[in-house]
């Protein structure tokens, strides 16, 4: 047999029924972006590689892009993430854009890593930030919109918790611990591998950075202080915000969490499966005020968040979250063909249903009616129409709802109401 040439690694085939499910996913991001007021936008999928290196960490640029030279031999790379590309547009209209800006964007992005369960090398992505504030506030909104979103899809707060930090006070902390500027960034590095390296590994690990014994108790009593928020004058004004958006519920504080430091500059957020069923970050987010100055814009304040589709895609299969029925096909109506005689007035039928705002397929072929009922019942078309020989010499037409497998036969002229009557 002929060898079947397989999918690239690391990318998925999206079949109609897979597909229906990344559209759900796509038409409840729009939902929830859009209740808080946010507009969409698109970004080239391409992008100069000098748009990383301005500001993305070295191993995404290096060692994760995909990367390749034009034939003029600049370097393009299918874009990894898309803050970069949302900074520099927002600098190519800085002054003739009104801030403060609320836009969100849902797309494909690649990145070359090693395929894993929630990892994948193309993926999907919803990015959602406000720009031109700099406000706890600001960042409450974008908490408050993910929780939403994890309401909306019917994820409770036992199945997924948002856990926030503030990277300001992390750093005074360890500023008061003694430990000198030039660990500080290594040592936030460290305090975020906490939960995933072994206990006598991640102590280990801290003593080579250079952590004297009272350093290293220091660090592990402020990982424990479910109280440290309170130092923090952005979480004492974000938490009450996020209680008065009814959405506290889902957020605990986690002095663990630190993020990217090759973005974020103040309150940062990560969610997580409660369950632990899934070990990896649903998403994360924050607020980046240096990023838009970095790539040639006049500075503003920022605070965003991304979340691709496959983590989330298999926490929500596993609490039995995505429904049943989605619809696969988008046709509401079969007309059927009865024989050869009339395969030109059932195309001319079905034109004239669609004229009426109807979404209409017509059976390509002249088949036996059982098998084209057959069809559109496994296509999910729960009304069919027949127009026989009787149904034509009488200038009527039959409907047949496949579901109850109630039919009537009706004027023609009347078809479209008795159709629109029986889908509602």
């Amino acid at each position: 047999m002929k060898r079947l040439i397989q999918p690239i690694k690391g990318t998925r085939d999206f079949y109609p029924e897979v597909m229906a499910v990344r559209n759900w996913l796509y038409h409840t991001m729009r939902q929830v972006s859009e209740a808080f007021g946010y507009q969409e936008y698109e970004a080239p999928f391409l992008e100069s590689l000098d748009l990383y290196a301005a500001k993305s960490g070295e191993e995404l640029v290096k060692e994760q892009s995909y990367v390749f030279p034009d034939r003029s031999g600049d370097l393009i790379t299918l874009r990894p993430e898309l803050t970069p590309s949302l900074t520099r547009m927002i600098a190519q209209k800085q002054r003739q854009l009104t801030f403060p800006l609320r836009w969100w964007s849902f797309g494909p992005f690649w990145r070359y890593e090693r395929p894993q369960k929630g990892r994948t090398r193309e993926f999907f992505q919803w990015n959602i930030d406000l720009i031109g504030v700099n406000t706890p506030e600001a960042d409450a909104e974008l908490i408050t919109i993910l929780a939403t979103f994890f309401r909306n899809l019917g994820l409770k707060p036992q199945d997924v918790m948002i856990h926030v930090n503030d990277r300001h006070m992390l750093e005074d902390e360890l500023t008061s611990m003694g430990i000198a500027t030039e660990v500080r960034r290594k040592a936030l590095r460290w305090i975020d591998r906490q939960d995933k390296m072994p206990a006598a590994e991640w102590e280990a690990y801290g003593k080579e950075l250079g952590l004297d014994g009272k350093q290293l108790e220091a660090v592990r009593r402020m990982l424990q202080n479910a109280n440290l928020w309170e130092k923090s004058a952005q979480l004492m004004r974000l938490f009450p915000a996020l209680q008065a958006m009814g959405m506290m519920e889902y957020i605990q504080f986690n002095p663990a969490v630190v993020r990217g430091l090759d973005y974020y500059t103040g309150i940062v957020w990560e969610a997580f499966d409660v369950g632990g069923e899934v070990p990896r970050s649903i998403m994360g987010g924050g607020r980046y005020d240096n990023l838009l100055a970095d790539v040639g814009g006049e500075p503003l304040p920022a605070t965003g968040f991304a979340m691709g589709d496959v983590v989330i895609g298999l926490i929500l299969e596993s609490k039995g979250l995505i429904p049943a029925k989605l619809d696969v096909s988008p046709a509401q109506v079969m007309v059927t063909v009865f024989d050869e005689a009339r395969f030109i007035p059932s195309l001319k039928f079905a034109a004239e249903l669609r004229q009426a705002a109807l979404n209409v397929c017509c059976y390509p072929e002249v088949a036996k009616l059982p098998r084209q009922f057959k069809y559109a019942d496994r296509m999910g078309i729960s009304v069919v129409t027949v127009i026989g020989p009787d149904e034509e010499v009488a200038g009527k037409v039959t409907i047949k709802d496949l579901s109850s497998g109630q039919q009537q036969t009706v004027d023609k002229t009347e078809a479209v109401k008795a159709l629109k009557k029986l889908l509602k």
